[in-house]
């Protein structure tokens, strides 16, 4: 009767830190776009693309910090702007901070996810 409750925590614990691990894939920056481009892609933390900041989040960081950014194993993001800049949200990237891991994402993708996080106020 024991081994039931540990084999379902080592089952969710499992799970949860093989959310937390999945950046090491790199993915490919979309081509670039016209400078007509709408207003909701380009904010004041600099120019970003909104898209592509949020489907790597999800891909890479939503496993920890939720879907919306409301937090769950990893703490709420949703209003992260307002607490950090966009340089000091990328040094958590390329550092790692608490249980985070550095370089989960890195390079143009880490700027990129960084400006539109700081942009979450």
């Amino acid at each position: 009767m024991k081994r039931i409750p540990f084999t379902l925590l080592a089952a969710v614990l499992t799970f949860s830190l093989g959310a937390c691990g999945g950046g090491n894939q790199q993915t490919q920056p979309p081509a670039e776009k016209p400078a007509t481009e709408s207003p909701s892609t380009t904010a004041p933390s600099g120019s970003y693309d909104a898209a592509t900041a949020e489907t790597l989040f999800k891909n890479t960081c939503a496993g920890c910090h939720g879907q919306s950014l409301e937090g769950a194993v990893g703490p709420n993001l949703q209003k992260i702007g307002s607490e950090l800049t966009k340089d000091q949200i990328l040094e958590v990237l390329n550092k790692g901070k608490g249980a985070m891991p550095p370089g989960l994402v890195k390079g143009t993708d880490a700027e990129n996810i960084a400006a539109w996080l700081a942009d979450k106020k």
